[in-house]
């Protein structure tokens, strides 16, 4: 059988390359997108794969017409997408009272909006194929919200409200829509918090430990799994016990 193709989006950062290679290690070919790639930041990508089954093509997610000339690309090139993992994002931190409208378009644009964008360009062909996984990558300010960051609450919030409603949509159709909600996991974001914070933050999980990439991308993998089709419509906290709900 040959492998399903798998895109994820934000393919080139700390969650998103950690999910490109989980993906592949379950026999999928994993297109990772991205804004751009100079040529030896990807040849040290590849390098640290291991030869994997992972390739590159660039698209702005914010941009409609851009994410349906890309879906054909890669349709082109690989075949048919059977899994889309919305992990691209921004923040544009800052009180509401200071925040600009710049910073609000600009998150809500790459958060959510790339959500519809890629979505509504694969959603009619997984229909019609009668098997697909959407994973939507949110996060627990979504749940919780934080100080600062209206733009980035709201957006991932909106975020799982549309894996709700499209999982109710495509149910019949054989396609899974989830989304993962991590906590704090390592990456560039993180390790740009002051230590005194980041010390806050470490006291505060119950498990006693920053998350790492590879325990959100074992979550997506497990949602994208073809034995994961009774599971749609579900947000998975990964947080280490941060933030429960009932």
């Amino acid at each position: 059988m040959n492998s399903r193709i798998a895109v994820v989006t934000g393919g080139l950062g700390a969650i998103g390359l950690a999910t490109c290679r989980a993906l592949a290690q379950a026999n999928f070919k994993v297109i990772a997108a991205d804004l751009h790639a100079s040529q030896s930041r990807w040849d040290d990508i590849q390098m640290s794969m291991k030869n994997l089954n992972i390739h590159f093509e660039p698209v702005d997610v914010s941009d409609f017409s851009q994410c349906a000339s890309f879906v054909q690309q890669v349709e082109s090139l690989h075949g048919p997408i059977s899994v889309l993992v919305n992990n691209a994002g921004i923040t544009r931190d800052g009180v509401l009272k200071k925040m600009e409208p710049a910073d609000w378009d600009a998150v809500i644009s790459v958060n959510l909006t790339s959500v519809f964008n890629l979505c509504r360009q694969v959603v009619d062909g997984m229909s019609e194929r009668g098997y697909g996984r959407i994973v939507n990558i949110s996060s627990i300010i979504g749940q919780t919200g934080q100080f600062g960051q209206s733009n980035y609450a709201a957006a991932k919030s909106g975020m799982h409200g549309f894996t709700m409603s499209l999982a109710r949509e495509v149910a019949r159709k054989g396609i899974t829509v989830n989304s993962v909600s991590p906590g704090y996991i390592k990456s560039a974001m993180t390790d740009a918090v002051p230590q005194e914070l980041r010390d806050q933050i470490l006291a505060s999980v119950p498990v006693g430990r920053i998350g790492q990439p590879d325990d959100i991308a074992r979550a997506v993998a497990f949602l994208c799994a073809e034995e994961s089709s009774y599971l749609t419509g579900v947000n998975l906290p990964v947080n280490g016990g941060l933030f429960i709900s009932f």
